[in-house]
């Protein structure tokens, strides 16, 4: 899926926590964001994928309509409701799914070509060892695509926000943050600026499901960039998207310089997208 369709992506996205098939249908059309970040950098050729925490499995599908073959892997068995009938529904053959875990994977070293982590590393418990594991089933010159956000930006957060914007998250800590979402998401979803199943908090509440935390990394530029670094892997590309309000006040030279500012870049930088090789 290499067409770029804005208003596929906000109808999908709105309905997106109705199912796992709905999510991975999201994850299909967004996942040409993905492959046109790609097509700019210049990179064309995928061969071997790796999808190195699939979830639903809708990225996964796209990505094997592009690519000799795809790997989709995650924790749990999502793709079994979602990633499979989409594939079967796309008329996709190469590509297959296994449940297990990104920090040992089950697979032998440079077995593939490319990697791809998008809003994964922010949910692993030892994003070191992840990364490790991502560069031992890399061939020699393949790449990875990491994409992810700052814990204190509004994406990274993985909180939803309310109707009235206030980034209550700064001020309240993660652990009260977190559970003022839940309260609201059960006992006033007015006051969260999302679609009933546009947000995991209301689709939790409303099926009486007591959701977990599981942002499990708490990124920030410095601390992915010591990890990207530990794990062997030279940077290609480092690029920042930035929140619209760092964008409507800054003048643009200032936000340009936004990434060097610790704290402030952690709460202005809203995505971090990194293109990874190894010498």
């Amino acid at each position: 899926m290499r067409i770029v369709n804005d208003e596929a992506i906000r109808t999908h996205g709105a309905v997106r926590f109705r199912s796992e098939y709905h999510y991975a249908v999201f994850e299909y059309w967004r996942s040409a964001k993905v492959l046109r970040y790609l097509d700019r950098r210049g990179v064309r050729r995928l061969g071997r994928v790796l999808d190195d925490g699939c979830g639903g499995g809708g990225m996964t599908v796209s990505f094997a309509e592009e690519s000799d073959s795809v790997v989709g892997i995650d924790l749990s068995d999502r793709f079994a409701a979602a990633g499979t009938v989409l594939a079967r529904e796309k008329g996709v053959t190469n590509i297959s799914f296994a449940r297990t875990d990104g920090q040992a994977l089950p697979f032998r070293g440079h077995a593939f070509g490319t990697v791809f982590s998008h809003a994964v590393i922010e949910h692993v418990a030892n994003p070191l060892a992840y990364l490790h594991e991502i560069r031992r089933v890399l061939k020699p010159g393949g790449l990875v695509f990491l994409q992810t956000a700052p814990y204190l930006a509004p994406s990274g957060a993985h909180l939803p926000r309310l109707k009235f914007p206030v980034p209550y998250y700064l001020f309240l800590g993660r652990r009260i943050s977190f559970g003022l979402a839940r309260w609201l998401a059960a006992h006033s979803p007015g006051a969260l600026d999302a679609p009933p199943d546009g947000s995991s908090f209301l689709a939790s509440a409303r099926k009486g499901e007591v959701k977990r935390d599981d942002l499990l990394y708490r990124v920030t530029v410095r601390n992915l960039r010591q990890n990207i670094a530990a794990a062997g892997f030279r940077v290609v590309h480092e690029d920042f998207s930035f929140s619209g309000l760092a964008k409507r006040v800054l003048p643009g030279r200032v936000v340009g310089r936004v990434p060097v500012v610790p704290l402030l870049r952690d709460i202005l930088v809203t995505d971090m997208n990194y293109l990874l090789r190894t010498d």
